[in-house]
């Protein structure tokens, strides 16, 4: 059964490649719509699993606020989708002038110094367009990691497609890929990591919106090893067709403790960046996975493989719901 499932999976996604981005942009936008829409009104279990985190996000939302803001977050993945699907077909002016990030200078200043940066984002609005645009726009490469999903053909779309857009693409596997990291970012290179969720023994306790949650080790590591700027960045929709941004500040590395103590209190601050970031934009962010430790199952999390301490990729936005 789960190869026939695996085949599903792998041509529904091989379907949306090849017929979305042939589609003009507001009969794609409409199509989006329409799935997230259809999504949200069978209340399946990532639609249920959306609307229990954000009662964390916005505590004193009643049920009807719950709801619109899980309608509202499912649209928003849907375009996601419908953008990463399209993204390969669009020129690069189209790319430039999807994305208006603020405070760029914190990127463009840390690299132009040789110190490597490390982009730290959470599953806000859409992370693949905003690697094409720093790619296209800014004429930066740079290197991300991926889990590796199930079937193997799917994660050789996934590597493909973001190959495709420019981006080094390498495979969480053993934990080989944190070396990889850390010598591109010894040679001044650019490495971004996807970094609010992390399930596995290696991932760091923080406070996140009042519970312990777990996120990624690597960011602040890679920081701490090799001397490279450590930029948390948010991202969100608004009401037009593109997509806002801000880089934030670096997280600077404490000056006593261990090394654990570090990466603790550099994760902590990562989080709460993320948390002021999904707090004004709780719509956006595409969590339809479990996330606090009080919510994982005794035996784990469905679906909770081993992300790692480079970064836990992008695994946990699933496919379209």
């Amino acid at each position: 059964m789960s190869g026939v499932r695996d085949r599903v999976t792998d041509g529904l996604y091989g379907l949306g490649w090849s017929t979305v981005k042939t589609l003009p942009e507001p009969a794609a936008a409409a199509l989006g719509r329409t799935i997230a829409d259809t999504a949200w009104k069978r209340r399946g279990k990532s639609v249920l699993r959306l609307e229990s985190n954000l009662a964390r996000v916005v505590p004193d939302a009643g049920p009807e606020r719950l709801a619109a803001l899980s309608k509202a977050g499912m649209r928003s993945y849907m375009r996601y989708w419908m953008e990463s699907f399209r993204l390969p077909t669009w020129s690069a002016e189209r790319v430039s002038g999807g994305f208006d990030p603020k405070d760029v200078h914190h990127l463009t200043d840390g690299l132009a110094s040789g110190r490597g940066v490390i982009l730290a984002l959470p599953h806000l609005a859409n992370w693949d367009l905003a690697g094409v645009w720093v790619t296209r726009a800014l004429g930066v490469p740079f290197t991300t990691v991926a889990e590796r999903l199930k079937p193997e053909t799917l994660y050789d779309r996934f590597v493909a497609y973001r190959e495709s857009l420019g981006m080094e693409v390498l495979p969480h596997t053993g934990g080989s890929a944190f070396g990889t990291l850390a010598r591109r970012l010894r040679d001044g290179g650019l490495v971004c990591l996807v970094a609010d969720r992390d399930l596995s023994a290696s991932g760091v306790e923080v406070d996140f919106f009042g519970d312990t949650a777990r996120m990624p080790a690597g960011p602040a590591l890679l920081a701490q090893q090799t001397g490279a700027l450590l930029l948390p960045v948010t991202l969100w929709y608004d009401d037009s067709p593109v997509m806002r941004g801000r880089v934030h500040p670096p997280v600077e590395v404490p000056e006593s403790g261990t090394r654990a103590e570090k990466t603790s209190v550099m994760a902590q601050a990562v989080a709460d960046v993320f948390a002021g970031g999904i707090a004004e934009h709780p719509e956006d962010w595409h969590m339809l996975q479990r996330l606090w430790v009080a919510d994982l199952e005794p035996s784990g999390a469905p679906g909770a493989g081993p992300a790692g301490a480079a970064g836990s990729g992008d695994a946990s936005r699933g496919g379209p719901a």
